[in-house]
């Protein structure tokens, strides 16, 4: 390993597997250059990253952000659900099966 290059890793999550690529780049390189120096894009060539977004350490960046020594790029995927859709519907789910646990929010009244 060179003392002068950053140490970066690029992933890329699918639903049934991960990909993570590490490289070495020059100081000041941006989040663009480690996706094309991981050669991610040539692995997973769905990845378009004019449509998908991109993150360091789970927090959103634009692709011309300059990266520090082991960081990790992320590349995201789009949601397929809504989160809160997602928990709204388990929550009724719940309440149909009878359970008290997805009643406990509802006016005993009602219970």
């Amino acid at each position: 390993m060179n003392a002068n290059l950053l140490n970066i890793d690029v992933c890329y999550a699918l639903p049934d597997a991960q990909t993570l690529i590490g490289v070495e780049l020059a100081p000041g390189a941006t989040v663009q250059q480690a996706i094309e120096a991981s050669g991610i894009l040539a692995r997973h060539p769905e990845i378009d990253l004019t449509k998908l977004k991109v993150g360091v350490y789970g927090k959103l960046k634009p692709l011309d952000t300059v990266l520090a020594d082991h960081d990790r790029v992320e590349i995201y995927r789009p949601l397929v659900v809504d989160p809160k859709l997602a928990r709204q519907r388990r929550v009724d789910k719940t309440r149909k099966e009878g359970s008290i646990e997805g009643r406990k929010w509802q006016n005993k009244d009602s219970r």
